[in-house]
């Protein structure tokens, strides 16, 4: 009977608090001014920088309280404090978003003394609210690292154009949105993954993170017996896993290491040495740091994709083809090297050249073919190659070899040097173009012995697909005409043919070198370009 009494009493004092509030509500206008919110922001460097946000806000909601409601708090001012504090399971820095005690003004709201000081105290918590989000919102919906900002950090997609006012009045429940903002959620499964492999990740530094596997002599291999094979156990299976004490290196434990190569890129063999064993011995900490500066390339998307679209991830040497988020094609490829590196953008697919010519670029005219002709007069000849003029209306002039001088042939030179289709011409027999400023597209290519290669960088920076008729059939299917049978003659036809998509695909080359497949396995891969390097200098400052 006591806790009722005191539960009654405790509904009585919240209905009498509500009231009181009420009251002061209807005495003292619920809402600021513009030279108020100015002011507040400015004080702040950190919120000084949502400042264009702050007055977009408020003034779209004729300057009236956000965050309260008939003189009361709402739950959302909680909430967003509570996801403050978590913000370290997001890779981001809590302290970064703490720049007033709220919980501290909460309570000094409380017992306040009169309405005036509550209606002041009011209007410093709503703005500071609203700025507090657009600060913290602003990192985890859109990136701590502005990508466009550093000339070193490689990421040209599609910008993300999160509306964070929108969100925010979303939040407040004063619009609908399909996406979750009312949850402080992320918006992409494959963000939401790394988030659970990061938690995984940090228990398993807070246990001592994996024994170092050291003293290999030679590879291991399925059957050997080595007193390695302890600590190769301890790190594939836990330190107490069954037959911990075991030297033999048993069919369980290689189906562990062939699993573990085959999430870091590597040829499933189960043999433990050099590249295998290097990255078995990758401390915990460095897997965390490239989990987190993942997470922020997440960030840096679309906050939704098209119903269509096809992504090639550089570093897992891998091209999908999905469909409202399902993966209904995928194949190996084969990218740029560190030299030639794939640029990371997004474009759109619009046409198809089967029997194509290859168009030398003016850096690999200048840098490769050029000198080689200079040396060797017969080299365009042996190639297939011929040097041509543009005359309009996609109609060009041969001319001869020996009316340029190969000696001083530069990228300005307005020349220009083509191969003729066949099976020398290193784009094989299809090409799909998205017209881009870095002339990147995708491409067949001779050399099909590159694709049983688990590192694939070997191109001047387009993209090699292993399987470009499957592909030409699925971009050509609602297009009738182009059956299997057209498509095997016009790769193989003899002539440059041109054929439009009846619609375009968006294409995203993108960099990741950490994901969570469907799974659940966490896939990691080497930094090719650098980029991990750069953006953790600019992450983690």
């Amino acid at each position: 009977m006591t806790f009722l009494v005191l539960s009654s009493c405790t509904k009585s004092g919240d209905k009498q608090k509500a009231k009181v509030a009420e009251a002061a509500a209807k005495q003292f206008p619920q809402q600021t001014d513009s030279v108020y919110v100015v002011q507040f922001t400015k004080r702040d460097p950190e919120y000084k920088k949502h400042l264009d946000l702050m007055k977009l806000f408020y003034r779209e909601r004729q300057y009236r309280f956000a965050w309260f409601k008939d003189g009361a708090l709402v739950p959302q001012a909680h909430k967003l404090v509570e996801v403050i504090s978590k913000a370290h399971q997001e890779g981001l820095n809590p302290n970064d978003y703490a720049k007033k005690d709220l919980k501290a003004m909460f309570q000094k709201l409380e017992t306040a003394k009169n309405d005036s000081t509550r209606h002041k105290l009011q209007e410093e918590l709503d703005v500071t609210l609203t700025a507090s989000y657009f600060n913290y919102a602003s990192d985890f919906y859109k990136g701590t690292v502005d990508p466009r900002s550093l000339d070193n950090i490689e990421w040209e997609v599609k910008r993300n154009k999160i509306k964070l006012h929108k969100a925010l009045q979303t939040i407040l429940k004063e619009r609908d949105s399909r996406y979750p903002y009312y949850e402080f959620e992320a918006l992409h499964p494959g963000y939401i993954r790394l988030r659970e492999a990061l938690k995984q990740y940090r228990q398993a530094k807070q246990q001592g993170g994996w024994p170092k596997i050291e003293n290999v002599q030679k590879p291991l291999k399925p059957g050997d017996s080595s007193q390695v094979v302890l600590a190769l156990r301890a790190r594939i299976l836990g330190k107490n896993a069954p037959g911990s004490t075991s030297p033999v290196y048993d069919e369980r434990l290689a189906a562990e290491v062939k699993n573990f190569q085959i999430r870091h890129g590597l040829k499933p063999d189960g043999v433990v040495g050099g590249e295998t064993l290097k990255k078995m011995n990758v401390p915990v900490e460095e897997r965390i740091d490239q989990i987190i500066i993942n997470m922020e390339r997440w960030r840096w998307v679309p906050k939704r994709f098209e119903d269509k679209y096809v992504l090639i991830n550089i570093p897992e040497y891998m091209m999908h083809v999905m469909e409202k988020e399902k993966e209904i094609m995928s194949m190996k490829v084969v990218v740029g090297k560190e030299m030639n590196a794939t640029p990371v953008f997004s474009d759109k697919l619009e046409y198809i050249v089967f029997y194509p010519y290859w168009n030398i670029t003016p850096q690999i005219l200048t840098e490769e073919i050029a000198p080689s002709q200079a040396q060797n007069p017969n080299y365009l000849a042996q190639n297939d190659m011929e040097v041509v003029k543009d005359l309009g209306n996609d109609k060009v002039e041969v001319l001869p070899t020996s009316s340029v001088d190969w000696y001083s042939v530069n990228e300005e030179s307005k020349i220009r040097v083509r191969q003729r289709p066949g099976k020398k011409n290193p784009l094989g027999f299809v090409k799909f173009i998205f017209p881009n400023e870095h002339n990147v597209y995708l491409h067949d290519t001779p050399s099909d012995h590159l694709f049983n290669q688990t590192e694939r960088g070997f191109s001047h920076g387009c993209i090699r697909i292993e399987k470009p008729f499957e592909f030409a059939q699925y971009l050509l299917k609602e297009q009738k005409q182009w059956n299997s049978s057209a498509i095997n003659a016009a790769m193989h036809g003899g002539q440059e043919k041109y054929v439009n998509l009846t619609a375009k695909v968006p294409v995203y080359i993108v960099y990741f070198t950490a994901w969570v497949d469907a799974n659940g396995a966490v896939h990691f891969r080497d930094d090719i370009y650098n980029h991990d390097r750069d953006l953790e200098m600019a992450y983690f400052r």
